[in-house]
């Protein structure tokens, strides 16, 4: 093959098919990525931050673990178009991703274990912030590759192997440091090593497209600036897919982040931790199962939407069967219905959101944007709550806002009109 052929794969839409190996490497590749991201979001930090907080009203603990889970979410919306405008423009001769991909790693896995560390409230603020960034960053350049590597007839499944390691490694991540090891610099460090362990096979065994210097993009700030807008009423595919993530996500959020201080506070449970991990481990299978199922199903079937609107119909239902019937039973059923609708709906809108993009030149930054409308509402979920619970008083309207958030961002993804 040329030289010039080889330049113009770079920005050509894949035709190969990727391996069984290939999509080995990506999953345990996200599998490290989301364990080390969701551990602490549902256990490590809301309880690093109650032990440090000196109130003893519930609502402190909640608002200020918000507070900081807000922070973070600034950080990722910056890092991850940046980190997307800089990879697509990359020209090392390792690749245009796995430069971004290690070194978000190593940020993300250092910022963990220095977080394991921190005994003030400003401590743990800065370095989860840190540690999103890394995982910003580390996730961008991950996600740009199925852009890169994966023809669209693939891309569901992809995006499903994507998905169901978030459930796994959130299941694996609360059972290591609830079951296996204990104190709290263990768990962030355990955590951060599986992390590093975990993406260096794919980045040791996959190949990744060299950008000639000649071809690069021109980067500058007015660029960056700029490259983050883009225009609904030119790209209304985009947009529309942009907004029903954002809704969709937050609405998980709102359902999923505040669980502990629901089983805590809501229910009174007082073996709050362990039946954390048995709601997980109940939410996380059926996440696994609809989101492999729906991916490979949607690729046979040439459509994405109608997966997208089931998905809202079953995290509607689970929301309001908790804000409704308050109870640990009601939970473990909640548990799976939202399992069913969030990992249909991960598989199915990754793939969609591919499908999306405005240039060839620019699917870092693009799918960076993309990535903002989960990352952002994961990290700014529990300030939203925490304002929800101390508005009225509790976590019903915490899980009726939930539901609604699902079934508008839904309503949002059907008016795409480029992809059935």
């Amino acid at each position: 093959m040329s030289m010039q052929q080889d330049r113009a794969s770079v920005f050509r839409e894949p035709a190969s098919r990727v391996s069984g190996g290939w999509i080995a490497a990506f999953a345990a590749a996200w599998l490290g990525v989301w364990m080390a991201q969701l551990t602490p979001i549902q256990l490590l930090l809301p309880v690093q931050v109650e032990a440090q907080l000196a109130s003893t009203y519930w609502v402190d603990s909640v608002v200020a673990y918000g507070v900081i889970s807000g922070i973070a979410g600034v950080c990722a919306f910056f890092a991850f178009p940046i980190t997307g405008a800089l990879s697509d423009r990359t020209t090392s001769r390792f690749g245009r991703r796995r430069p971004w991909i290690a070194g978000g790693a190593v940020l993300f896995a250092a910022a963990l274990a220095l977080l394991g560390l921190q005994t003030s409230m400003v401590g743990i603020g800065i370095f989860w912030a840190l540690a999103i960034t890394g995982f910003s960053v580390t996730a961008s350049a991950l996600t740009a590759m199925i852009s890169d590597r994966v023809p669209v007839d693939q891309r569901g499944i992809v995006s499903g192997w994507l998905s169901a390691p978030q459930a796994i490694g959130t299941i694996l991540g609360l059972v290591l440091v609830t079951m296996l090891i204990t104190g709290q610099f263990l768990g962030y460090l355990a955590v951060a090593v599986l992390l590093v362990v975990l993406v260096i096979p794919f980045l040791l065994t996959t190949g990744d497209q060299v950008l000639a210097a000649d071809e690069r993009p021109r980067l500058t700030p007015g660029a960056v600036v700029a490259g983050f807008w883009i225009s609904p009423r030119a790209y209304p595919d985009f947009g529309w897919t942009l907004a029903g993530r954002v809704l969709v996500n937050l609405g998980n959020a709102l359902g999923t982040t505040l669980l502990l201080y629901f089983l805590m506070f809501g229910l009174g449970d007082a073996d709050a931790e362990d039946d954390l991990v048995l709601l997980s481990l109940v939410y996380l299978v059926f996440i696994v199962i609809a989101s492999l199922g729906a991916g490979r199903l949607s690729d046979r079937l040439g459509r994405r939407r109608a997966f997208v609107g089931v998905s809202a119909v079953l995290q509607g239902i689970a929301a309001v069967l908790l804000a409704v019937v308050p109870s640990l039973p009601t939970a473990i059923v909640g548990a799976g219905f939202l399992g069913l609708g969030y990992g249909c709906f991960l598989a199915v809108d990754q793939a969609l959101a591919s499908q999306v993009l405005p240039d060839p030149a620019s699917h870092g930054k693009d799918l960076g944007i993309m990535n903002i409308a989960v990352a952002v509402p994961q990290a700014f979920g529990p300030l939203v709550g925490a304002g929800v619970v101390a508005a009225t008083g509790g976590f019903a309207g915490l899980f009726l806002a939930s539901a609604a958030l699902s079934i508008i961002g839904a309503a949002a993804v059907f008016r795409v009109k480029g992809v059935r």
